[in-house]
């Protein structure tokens, strides 16, 4: 009789330690996902005109929609050229010019 308490009550731990807590967030305790590094990209210039938007990315020549590298351009502004890479927006902006002063 004793054995057979022993062997339910072994068999009703296993089931026990297999269970989720209900309240645990998703992914808690996991190994943490490997960062895969963001690209690195240099915005030149931006044209606009009337019916085409270029960005010079990476002395490259990139209209909107375009997929290049695994990266899409998703909107090219005046002033900055939105991207969407791995799913996540990115926004890469023109460098201001240098500032030059009269030497009169």
């Amino acid at each position: 009789m004793k054995l057979l308490l022993i062997a339910i009550l072994a068999m009703s731990a296993t089931t026990a330690a297999a269970l989720q807590d209900p309240t645990r967030p998703d992914g808690f305790g996991a190994a943490p996902q490997a960062q895969v590094p963001e690209k690195e990209f240099t915005l030149a210039s931006i044209f606009i005109g009337n019916d085409r938007r270029v960005a010079v990315i990476n002395g490259q020549a990139r209209r909107e929609g375009q997929t290049f590298e695994g990266v899409r351009i998703r909107r090219i502004h005046p002033d900055r050229v939105e991207l969407v890479d791995q799913g996540r927006v990115r926004v890469l902006r023109l460098e201001p010019l240098p500032q030059v002063r009269s030497s009169q």
